[in-house]
């Protein structure tokens, strides 16, 4: 019999936290969960989920304009924004109720409470103490917004998806995938809407032809791009009828906008976490650290998802928890590979990446081949929407594999989800070449490509 009362206590009921709680039970182990919030964590709550829902309700106007040249007559349009609100918060609701059922059904106990850790194997919830073999930190993030004169008149993302009114003058404030994804969907939603980003091109990291496209495709859609651009100060003027925020940029101009929200990074939720109860050590982001198999510095505690702060992304997080189960309670040994990530933005349009950027596979492998293609979709040769797909492969020169496959278009996410399968297995350029394309879809263009670019 344990000395602990549990094998395992998880601290964060989130995508990779429930995951890592129910395989565990699975395999055997007496099992707790503690969530202070809400079940699934920031992807189901105020992340991938609603923001996958938003994405779906602003498109809709394109769609109207695109079915035009179908023959369809679309009546006046007219957008409810507390129907989408509230429909979206209502399938929220049910997802968490799911979390609830899977955690119950795999006998994992559930506390709704704020746990905080007293030592290396005990933790205090609701004034009980609870002790445990092991114990897993899954609090993954949360909005950052910098300190400056009047930050306190600004909203996140996760505020976003609960506003009472839709503004009509907009400014969205950062250069990651969660800006430029909202930018999309409040300019789709008919708000007249501005990115602001410090440095000369958003999403750094990506493929510079993949930012670079999507700049374009943007601001053709109406989108007001902004770059080398930065707020010094925000003031409020409740003397209207309604509130207007006046911004002081840089530059020394200004501009008046109803709401302003700022994307500009996730800090690790590791605050009053009792962590210095323990040898659990931080870096200089506050993410806390861990080895290949999750294990803290104190040797009964683990962490992962988004607070050891390496690839954000629930799918990542949820393959690291059932690595980790599998190696507490089923004696394994797994590593969690992080190379050929699938990922998309789900900007408008789209991006779908895997693999390198051009410039990250130059610096790998030396000599590459880049085939590359730009056309009109076959949907807008009717529809009449200004509007252009971008491919591209990155091929190791040496081996003829393809290390990096990116598009900007309708679907990227979709599509290169079964690209990633290809090219997590090793897939060359040669069995693109060799492989049937499905007619006529934009999918087929990255098994025609032949043509290699020129330096």
């Amino acid at each position: 019999m344990s000395d602990y009362d549990v094998d395992l206590f998880v601290i964060g009921a989130g995508s990779g936290g429930v995951r890592t709680a129910r395989m565990s039970a699975q395999y055997g182990a007496k099992v707790i969960v503690a969530e202070e919030q809400y079940l699934g964590g920031t992807c189901v709550n105020v992340g991938c989920v609603p923001k996958k829902l938003f994405v779906y309700a602003s498109a809709f106007e394109e769609e109207f304009r695109t079915a035009a040249g179908f023959g369809w007559t679309v009546p006046p349009q007219s957008f409810d924004w507390p129907t989408l609100r509230d429909n979206k918060t209502q399938e929220i609701e049910r997802l968490n109720g799911i979390y609830r059922n899977l955690l119950k059904q795999s006998g994992v106990e559930l506390i709704e409470g704020r746990a905080q850790i007293t030592g290396p194997n005990s933790v205090t919830v609701n004034g009980r103490e609870y002790t445990a073999g092991k114990i897993l930190v899954c609090t993954g993030g949360r909005p950052f917004v910098p300190d400056f004169p009047g930050n306190e008149h600004v909203i996140t993302s996760e505020q976003a998806f609960y506003l009472d009114t839709l503004p009509k003058r907009m400014v969205i404030v950062g250069g990651g995938y969660i800006a430029v994804e909202f930018a999309g969907i409040f300019h789709g939603l008919g708000v007249e809407t501005h990115l602001f980003y410090r440095g000369p091109l958003f999403l750094r990291g990506f493929d510079e032809d993949v930012r670079q496209h999507l700049a374009t495709e943007m601001a053709k859609k109406g989108v007001h791009l902004h770059f080398d651009t930065d707020i010094e100060q925000i003031s409020k003027d409740t003397t209207k009828s309604q509130d207007q925020l006046t911004l002081n940029l840089a530059d020394g101009s200004t501009m008046n906008v109803d709401s302003v929200m700022y994307a500009t990074g996730r800090k690790a939720n590791t605050q009053n976490l009792g962590l210095e109860t323990t040898a659990v050590s931080c870096d200089s982001r506050g993410a806390i650290e861990v080895d290949d198999f999750f294990q803290t510095a104190e040797p009964s505690i683990y962490a992962l998802g988004d607070v050891i702060g390496r690839v954000e992304l629930t799918p990542v997080a949820i393959r690291e928890g059932m690595a980790l189960s599998e190696n507490l309670f089923k004696g394994g040994s797994t590593k969690v590979d992080y190379d050929f990530i699938p990922t998309a933005v789900f900007s408008q349009p789209n991006i779908g990446t895997v693999g390198f950027s051009e410039a990250q596979a130059q610096q790998k492998y030396g000599a590459i081949k880049v085939f590359e293609s730009r056309f009109k979709p076959m949907k807008q040769t009717l529809g009449g929407i200004d509007e252009q797909i971008y491919m591209k492969l990155i091929v190791d020169a040496e081996s003829d594999r393809v290390v990096g496959c990116h598009m900007v278009g309708e679907s990227a996410g979709e599509i290169m989800q079964g690209l990633g399968v290809a090219i997590k297995a090793g897939a060359t350029k040669a069995d693109f070449d060799a492989t049937v394309g499905i007619h006529p879809t934009a999918a087929e263009e990255f098994v025609t490509m032949r043509t290699e670019r020129s330096a």
